[in-house]
């Protein structure tokens, strides 16, 4: 006999992720992230002010990796040139390649993953709102800054103004520097290889990839240390707010059909066997009776085919007198 489950106490499975669904919402999200940092330039003053502060608490805290890492880089093209490569292309790539690998091998873990680098981005957006920061390159000159990516701009694809492409740098918000999404980003690939790669490889690139892209965003003079802190820092306040958002998320699937729900049922019509025994007069195979009826004692037929029971059989009670043939 097959198995049925009672209707609502079964578990509500997730819907099946398609990619033709995925990809706009990664798509929306990014460009979201992209017209955020467009949009809230901020004050170049205050964002001055904000890096200068930085930096003061860093001198405070006897931290300062920028400064050899930038002239390390400045002096030695064949260490700079492909940290600029890595700023300005590696989260283009391989955090879609992660995502990519993810949905394709890692479907149960997909979600989650998903829902916490967005979480997360979503988070460093409001940083570059309240907080609008000057990176180490745009100082003055007189703070010791060398911007490699004007330096080196000859050698690829990117302009002297920004990361972005040639001539496109004034669509870019130069002062989103606090908190490093580049190495946020970098942080949650690491997590992702650490934990789902299961091979050496993948746990030695686990490490290299967020440790390297730290070191490229403070030697290219893209960032500051503490920079890099608050992005780590953001990652861990979406990890935080995953199972939040994810809890949201499945409380909108299931309310959404149930708004339309009642009225699907009251469609349906009543089985047959139900009409049949609610209104139907026949509810025995060999007596006609009315319906709700119910004789004591009743007994199997024993007419033959064609013959009619007694309209008073004597069987019906001990004390019923039998009628006049």
């Amino acid at each position: 006999m097959p198995h049925t489950e009672t209707p609502g106490t079964e578990a509500a499975p997730h819907p099946r992720l398609r990619w033709w669904t995925e990809l706009p919402l990664i798509v929306l999200v990014y460009a979201c992230y992209s017209a955020g940092r467009l949009l809230v330039r901020g004050d170049v003053s205050d964002a001055v002010d904000h890096g200068l502060a930085i930096l003061d608490i860093e001198k405070a805290l006897y931290l300062n990796a920028e400064h050899p890492l930038n002239r390390l880089f400045t002096r030695e093209p064949w260490i700079g040139v492909p940290a600029d490569f890595w700023y300005a292309s590696l989260h283009y790539v391989v955090t879609p390649a992660i995502l990519i690998w993810l949905f394709r091998s890692r479907a149960v873990r997909y979600r989650a993953a998903r829902t916490w680098l967005m979480t997360s981005t979503f988070i460093g957006l409001i940083g570059f709102t309240l907080l609008p920061t000057c990176p180490p390159r745009l100082l003055d000159a007189g703070h010791g800054f060398v911007d490699t990516m004007a330096q080196y701009s000859s050698y690829g694809w990117w302009g002297g103004a920004a990361s972005a492409p040639r001539g496109m740098g004034g669509m870019t918000n130069q002062y989103a520097a606090m908190p490093s999404l580049h190495v946020g980003w970098a942080l949650w690939c690491g997590v992702m290889l650490w934990r789902h790669g299961g091979t050496r490889t993948a746990k030695v690139a686990a490490v290299v990839y967020p440790l390297g892209t730290t070191i490229v965003v403070m030697g290219t003079a893209n960032h500051y240390f503490l920079d890099a802190v608050a992005g780590a820092a953001v990652m861990g306040a979406g990890l935080l707010l995953t199972p939040f958002v994810l809890r949201a998320a499945a409380r909108m699937r299931t309310r959404l059909p149930a708004r339309f729900a009642p009225a699907a049922d009251a469609a349906v019509p009543a089985p047959a066997s139900a009409r049949d025994g609610a209104g139907s007069a026949i509810v025995s195979g060999g007596c006609q009776t009315s319906a709700g009826e119910r004789f004591p004692r009743q007994r199997e037929q024993r007419f033959g085919a064609g013959a009619e029971p007694d309209p008073a059989p004597s069987d019906a009670g001990d004390e019923t007198p039998a009628p006049a043939r």
